[in-house]
């Protein structure tokens, strides 16, 4: 256990850093949270927490972030308890009011409404799903030859892949060919996807015709899915702005375990024995795909036996406290939702 003003630095640390993203100094405690004591005290005190490895320094800065153990402490011990606003809950009840009907919906809705609020990727895992429709692409200049073609279904599936591209095409063109084909196929399933609109949309962008085939491959991929367990994603593109995912090869890592529903389901359904909301941090997930991640995560049910489970994936930096706050409300409010709606089915 650390006493009293260690715990004070500790929290100050894990506050300041998921605030700012910037490694945090002594100067900057002593200033900013006005613990009582000089800067000189807090250095030593910060001293002494990163000898028992709840803080560490990255190699290009003096100040300090917290490691996965001090996150965990930090979680466990120091976390203070937060609640949604009432704008929020209002937010929440009236979505799911409105997807009542149909089981699909409410579990897309769910997953819109975690990333809406946290500004994090959701994760909903369901057995239930069909085939997609066409929702979002996005063609990212990777450089010199290279681009990234990311593809998101209405279920919220992602797919991703790296192709060759002509050096003569630049972002302008990828940010073109995305725009048309988001404005032809929005909403589209493969069986609507008709030779008269791959017509227009070639006669549109002739000359990017070797960027096109390719996502026009990767959109038939991704919509053409088999009915079976499901996870839907939500908000794909919110880790992605995040400072620790600015990297390329840290993009692609994480894409591709996006992409990978059974290792998504693993994750999630290790916690349908535990009760309430579970985070686990950094190491804790057992995949190195996400090593520099976070998932906060619940099951929601019927009858108390869990029958699917929510989760938020965000950086190990990510504001716990108000993951929690979501998870846990949304998770209550979903049981309830599903409870009602299947029940009514099987009457």
């Amino acid at each position: 256990m650390l006493d009293a003003r260690k715990k004070n630095v500790l929290l100050a640390i894990v506050q300041d850093y998921i605030a700012t993203a910037e490694p945090v100094g002594s100067r900057t405690i002593a200033r900013k949270y006005k613990l009582g004591v000089s800067p000189a005290t807090i250095r030593n005190e910060m001293a002494d927490l990163e000898e028992m490895g709840f803080i560490e320094q990255p190699h290009t800065s003096a100040g300090r972030v917290p490691s996965d153990r001090g996150y965990r402490y930090y979680v466990d011990h120091l976390m203070k308890h937060e609640e949604l606003t009432m704008d929020e809950e209002k937010l929440v009840l009236n979505s799911y009011l409105s997807k009542v009907q149909d089981v699909g919906e409410v579990l897309r809705c769910t997953g819109n409404l975690l990333s809406q609020i946290t500004n994090y990727t959701a994760v909903v895992l369901t057995t239930h799903y069909g085939k997609g429709r066409f929702k979002h692409i996005q063609i990212i200049h990777m450089g010199p030859g290279q681009a990234m073609v990311v593809l998101v279904s209405d279920s919220g599936a992602v797919q991703h892949r790296i192709i060759d591209v002509p050096d003569s095409i630049g972002p302008e063109d990828l940010d073109t060919i995305s725009r048309v084909l988001n404005h032809k196929l929005q909403g589209k399933s493969i069986k609507n996807i008709r030779l008269t609109l791959i017509k227009e949309i070639y006669l549109e962008l002739a000359r990017q015709k070797h960027v096109l085939n390719m996502a026009m491959d990767l959109i038939r991929d991704g919509l053409d899915v088999k009915t079976g367990e499901k996870v839907y994603l939500g908000g794909i593109f919110n880790i992605l702005n995040q400072p620790e995912f600015h990297n390329v090869e840290k993009v692609k890592t994480l894409l591709s375990l996006l992409e990978q529903e059974k290792e998504l389901s693993n994750i999630i359904e290790g916690v349908f024995d535990a009760r309430g909301v579970t985070v686990r941090i950094g190491e804790e997930l057992e995949n190195e795909s996400i090593k520099d991640c976070s998932m906060v995560m619940a099951s929601y049910g019927m009858d108390g036996k869990p029958v699917g489970g929510i989760g938020l994936l965000g950086p190990t930096r990510m504001d716990y406290a108000r993951a929690y706050a979501v998870v846990d409300y949304i998770t209550s409010n979903l049981s309830l939702v599903m409870e009602r709606l299947l029940r009514g089915r099987g009457k």
